[in-house]
């Protein structure tokens, strides 16, 4: 099979959406398959990954329309040659916006199938930073690109409704997978531990992006509790913000690999306050590492968590719940089992039979386009 992979994002910007390609490069690599990547262009990204070739279109950096860090392509000619001398038997829209949205475009001029992944809530986004007049457009928008493809899948059951009451059609379930060998138990370090005062504190750990967007100023109330050390895995523009905010927290930086994976480990808690995440890759590591997370009430993360065995769905931005479920936590005695809970609850989930699944949607979307050429439906 050839696929052709049309994405907003890819190395060298390491985020949600380019972790995922990249693992549906290694699998159909793996399995035989070959594929094309096409992303906006970005300095010091790689030509290849896996033997699969990196194709770049012009892009201007959008800072100042949405704080997300995202550049957005520039439609232009090259890309439909691109597609065309490729040949691919479906293309598939990683989060697509505006280069997505005209590939979407492109693809039914030329009569190839697409499936589009739903990944990157920016009109959530836009609401967040006070764009109401944006998250409206941009809803509208986002959900007009999807209606465009063949086949949309969506990582949680919130983000499936979310497409659907935009109009989309065709909206089916895919779920990320995750490395369970990599993020395990096994991993917890008692050097990390002891160095932020585990004998002392519970340890409450974040890993993520740090800007405003992931409501991490919601944790003030952990901070200031003596019980509680708070660790922040990550970069990003709110650092300094968070430093004056969070003055007892500790701030590790980023962190990728075994020692991303020991972080996650050495936690006893994980949280992940931010509302408008469509999954949460962060939250489902924890749960691999066999640490109960602490998710809101909105997005996908909530998926992801059974309230009272694996972790806490509330509404992570009123002090008193949060303070309350930390507490819950403190005073069980049954938290051994509750890791094992958080554990299994993913550990089945591998990214070769997420992969494997999303080879059968591209297998589908290919039959129903062979279907409408015998039928003699453009």
């Amino acid at each position: 099979m050839r696929v052709g992979i049309v994405t907003e994002s890819f190395l060298p910007q390491i985020n949600g959406v380019t972790n995922s390609v990249l693992r549906v490069l290694e699998y159909l690599e793996s399995e035989g398959h070959q594929a094309m990547v096409i992303a906006p262009e970005s300095a010091g990204g790689p030509t290849q990954y896996h033997g699969h070739q990196i194709k770049r279109v012009p892009a201007l950096p959008v800072q100042s329309l949405l704080p997300i860090g995202l550049p957005i392509a520039m439609p232009t000619k090259r890309l439909e040659y691109l597609i065309d001398g490729f040949s691919p038997d479906v293309l598939h829209l990683a989060s697509p916006f505006a280069l997505g949205g005209y590939t979407a475009r492109v693809a039914k001029r030329m009569s190839i199938p697409t499936v589009s992944v739903y990944q990157t809530d920016l009109a959530g986004f836009a609401k967040h930073y006070g764009g109401a007049i944006a998250h409206g457009s941009l809803r509208k928008i986002v959900g007009k690109i999807h209606s465009n493809t063949n086949r949309t899948l969506a990582p949680s059951r919130s983000a499936c409704d979310e497409l659907l009451s935009q109009g989309v059609e065709n909206v089916h379930l895919w779920r990320r997978g995750v490395n369970t060998t990599l993020f395990n138990p096994l991993q917890r370090n008692l050097e990390l531990r002891s160095r932020w005062g585990a004998n002392q504190k519970l340890i409450v750990g974040y890993v993520g992006r740090l800007a405003n967007e992931k409501r991490i100023s919601d944790l003030a109330v952990l901070d200031q509790d003596p019980r509680i050390q708070l660790v922040l895995v990550g970069e990003g523009p709110a650092q300094s913000k968070l430093a004056r905010e969070l003055p007892h927290a500790t701030f590790t930086g980023f962190q990728s690999g075994s020692d991303l994976a020991a972080h996650y480990a050495s936690f006893d808690l994980f949280i992940h306050p931010g509302p408008n995440e469509t999954f949460c890759q962060a939250v489902q590591e924890a749960l691999s590492s066999g640490v109960p997370c602490i998710v809101p009430t909105t997005g996908g993360p909530a998926d992801l968590v059974t309230t009272q065995a694996t972790g806490y769905i509330l509404h992570t931005d009123r002090p008193a719940s949060l303070m309350a479920a930390v507490n819950h936590f403190i005073d069980r005695d049954d938290r051994i089992e509750m890791q094992h809970m958080a554990r299994n609850s993913v550990v089945e989930r591998t990214w070769s039979k997420v992969n494997s699944q999303l080879i059968t949607h591209y297998e589908a979307v290919i039959r129903e386009g062979v279907a409408r050429t015998e039928i003699g439906v453009a």
